[in-house]
């Protein structure tokens, strides 16, 4: 039921807004589109542009989805984005989420994510929050059921050791973990 991606990336986007008047790209899959010209899909492609926060990101999926509520593939890579919004907490389909190369610098920001209960694969390298000692450790301990965190798999070590982390310092710390 389900068609290919809907590819917004390189389209020198800076806010989610633009979008609206963008044209998807075509892929190699031919998109699916129901009556009221909405992507019969689950995977949306924001990543190589300029976009800066996540705003208007809810009304941008149900823009271009048919079924908004059923995302499960998002990738923002390569854009300029700071923080992790409380928005992305709401795609409760999500399974995959790409934020890798962009400009990230609040670890603790991730705790929002542990709300995805199908959440499965990120990438958050080439991001600051990579630089912090914690990194893996922390988000690891916040996203349990992580099976792919930054292209590489997720082992039954690096649960233990974050878990272990996650009990003598994890949530101790103050809630901004920032990079110095």
């Amino acid at each position: 039921m389900f068609g290919a991606p809907v590819d917004l990336s390189f389209k020198h986007i800076s806010s989610l807004a633009d979008t609206w008047i963008e044209e998807p790209s075509s892929g190699l899959r031919p998109s699916k589109t129901n009556s009221e010209m909405k992507y019969l899909s689950r995977s949306l492609r924001l990543n190589n542009n300029n976009i800066t926060d996540l705003c208007d990101l809810q009304k941008t999926v149900c823009h271009f989805l048919a079924e908004p509520s059923q995302l499960a593939w998002l990738d923002l890579s390569f854009n300029n984005i700071s923080h992790i919004d409380q928005v992305l907490s709401e795609l409760r389909e999500l399974r995959v989420l790409y934020l890798h190369g962009n400009s990230i610098f609040i670890l603790s920001e991730v705790d929002r994510l542990a709300a995805l209960p199908h959440l499965h694969t990120i990438t958050m390298h080439g991001n600051v929050i990579e630089t912090n000692k914690a990194y893996r450790n922390r988000v690891i301990s916040a996203l349990p059921r992580l099976k792919t965190m930054d292209f590489s798999a997720v082992t039954r070590q690096e649960r233990i050791m974050a878990k272990i982390w996650h009990n003598s310092n994890g949530r101790s710390r103050g809630s901004k973990e920032t990079l110095q």
